[in-house]
């Protein structure tokens, strides 16, 4: 017996993991939607997309979506070997052009703050700290998305906030945009640009304000 072709509404859609869920057209059921289920598309899927599908039953006994398309668009063949090809996808000559300028205007400053701190005090912590604490960071967050891909316990959110905020956090912007890792996540984002504002806002006190800034922050601390 062919099955039958279903239609819903997409509700929920993570596209930095590859999936969603669809709410069946009669409301009845939330039905889990993975990329891989979409066999030919020229867009990737968004909330609110129609999506007409089979249903299929897995070796756990979990129902999800199989031979799916977006209504009303346009399909083009597109060979999809596996989850982690999609999620591998380059990035093309604009967007890497955009986030290397991009990396390099969110740098600038502290880089220059760096230089200057270790020309002034001899200490150069600053200028190692930063390239090192990237690179562990990114490791992390890399780490962190295998772990999500495989159902593993996750990286804890305190402790990659951590590492941003101990002069990782260009490490972790440029893991975000590479690797599409807690970049939707609201919460995660607000934090993590709370910490980038810290930082540039203490190397603009250092070079043009005397540490002034500073000054007058930890006085207030330590009145209350």
């Amino acid at each position: 017996m062919k099955p039958v072709l279903r239609k819903g509404k997409l509700t929920t859609w993570k596209d930095d993991k590859g999936f969603g869920f669809i709410r069946s057209s009669d409301g009845s059921q939330d039905v889990f939607l993975h990329i891989t289920a979409l066999k030919e598309i020229n867009h990737r899927p968004q909330v609110g997309d129609v999506i007409c599908y089979q249903l299929t039953v897995d070796k756990d006994g979990k129902i999800h979506a199989c031979n799916a398309f977006i209504e009303g668009v346009v399909s083009k063949p597109m060979p999809i070997a596996s989850s982690s090809a999609i999620e591998k996808e380059t990035f093309k000559p604009k967007a890497k052009s955009s986030l290397i300028f991009e990396v390099l205007l969110l740098s600038f400053l502290p880089g220059l703050g760096a230089m200057h701190f270790t020309l002034t005090t001899f200490n150069p912590i600053p200028l190692i700290l930063y390239p090192v604490m990237s690179f562990l960071t990114f490791i992390l967050y890399a780490d962190d998305k295998s772990r999500a891909k495989q159902g593993r316990w996750r990286v804890p959110e305190k402790t990659l906030h951590l590492c941003e905020f101990m002069g990782g956090w260009l490490g972790a912007f440029i893991a975000q945009r590479r690797l599409r890792h807690k970049s939707s996540k609201v919460s995660y984002q607000v934090v993590f640009w709370v910490i980038v504002a810290i930082h540039l806002i203490f190397w603009l006190d250092w070079l043009f304000f005397g540490k002034r800034l500073v000054g007058l922050f930890f006085s207030s601390v330590s009145r209350g």
